[in-house]
């Protein structure tokens, strides 16, 4: 690397990481010059972005509001095995899992992940239909009876429970440019090395292409396009373009063979479009006006080292949808991978390796109530304290804070 561009990097780094601040705005590497002006940038840009819960973005054209609404219709829509569904699934609709506390939000729904360790190498046990469960099937079809899927009883099994996520944003992650993300983790290598993240590298199958992954909780998928894809499949049982092999119930494609419903492709690409444009012209999730002990938080959450991993602020890159093109927002992660040591869960997925998990983003959390990829933690603080890995050295911080400061940096993160 050449002299001048690690003074870039460090530069901006600093401007990111000052005493008592978030970490700022971040953008693509040739638009470092641009951003010398965060607080001004941030109050400008920031407001534009508000709407209540399971809304469109604001401003959007009269054209990508009726994308808006017709990606709504469809996501929220029951499937049957006219349409393809099953012949094992875990619900018959997106919206039936993400709903809490409106259309696009998660639930307390926990699906599970298995696989097997053998001579400390993960197998997604294919063969008996792993990693993903489908814990329903659609019953009788023909001479064969589709029932959900269970963990196998074999050696060395390990099962990860995985939380259903909120999607309210979405398409302002969508819109970062890949760049940042690579850029990010250079600028956590320099500044935080022991606690720095990676960017998962992972398969653009549209543009077949290595691309970086930044949805999934091991940052397995790199679009919302093929996030929708994916979902379609694994949690319906709906085959589609990018998806168009069906999942064998418990790995018994014989049965699969004998008696699928509807073999044929079942979606033409047009359901998992509706997708992606209900997320990706789903509107963040508002944040709330931080009081007294809240601003306390604020300060004391990038003292005790949360916000290395914890990015407060991004902008997207060039949209053809004006509310996505160029604007900043404020996820609270910064969608790398990391070593969460003890708190990993064994599960490889994609690059994630079984140690690690993408940063959570932490906006919106005030609408979640269980938390960790598995639900374990009741209570924010819980969270905090589970961390371990890389993200030990900011829960031992916030382990030694009085309880009066913890609860001020407990109240900061509510008000994402």
């Amino acid at each position: 690397m050449h002299v001048t561009h690690r003074q870039k990097i460090l530069g901006l780094a600093l401007l990111l990481s000052g005493a008592g601040c978030s970490p700022g705005i971040v953008g693509p590497p040739a638009d470092f010059e641009a951003d010398t002006d965060v607080d001004s940038a941030v109050n400008a840009l920031h407001q534009p972005v508000q709407a209540a819960l399971g809304k469109p973005m604001p401003f959007l054209r009269q054209a990508d509001l009726d994308r808006f609404t017709a990606g709504k219709e469809e996501f929220e829509q029951d499937e049957d095995t006219s349409e393809g569904l099953g012949p094992v699934f875990n619900n018959t609709s997106c919206s039936r899992c993400h709903s809490d506390p409106a259309s696009g939000g998660g639930s307390a729904i926990l699906e599970t992940r298995f696989g097997a360790i053998n001579n400390g190498v993960f197998d997604p046990l294919a063969q008996f239909g792993g990693s993903l469960i489908q814990s329903q099937g659609i019953g009788v079809a023909g001479s064969c009876d589709f029932t959900g899927e269970t963990v196998p009883s074999v050696p060395n099994v390990v099962t990860s429970l995985r939380r259903t996520t909120p999607l309210f944003g979405l398409g302002l992650v969508d819109a970062v440019p890949e760049s940042t993300f690579r850029y990010v983790a250079r600028i956590e290598a320099a500044l935080f090395p022991n606690e720095a993240g990676r960017a998962a590298t992972v398969h653009d199958i549209a543009h077949n292409r290595d691309a970086v992954g930044r949805f999934g909780w091991k940052s397995q998928v790199p679009t919302l396009h093929q996030f929708g894809g994916d979902a379609y499949l694994n949690e319906m049982g709906v085959t589609n373009p990018e998806f168009p092999n069906e999942n064998c119930p418990n790995g018994d494609c014989a049965l699969l063979a004998a008696c699928n419903p509807l073999p044929d492709l079942n979606d033409d690409g047009s359901g998992v479009v509706a997708f992606t444009d209900f997320m990706t012209l789903l509107a963040p999730p508002p944040r709330s006006p931080l009081g007294a002990q809240a601003l306390k938080g604020k300060l004391l959450f990038a003292t005790s080292g949360c916000t290395h991993c914890h990015w407060a602020t991004f902008r997207t890159g060039y949209n053809k949808v004006d509310s996505l093109s160029g604007t900043v927002f404020h996820p609270y992660s910064d969608f790398l991978l990391h070593d969460m040591g003890s708190l990993g869960d064994g599960i490889v997925v994609g690059d994630g390796k079984g140690n690690e998990f993408r940063t959570a983003p932490l906006w919106g959390i005030s609408a979640v109530t269980r938390y960790l990829h598995d639900g374990r933690a009741t209570t924010i603080a819980d969270a905090i304290l589970a961390h371990d890995g890389q993200g030990r050295r900011a829960r031992d911080r916030f382990a030694n804070l009085s309880s009066s400061d913890q609860a001020a940096l407990v109240a900061f993160v509510n008000a994402l």
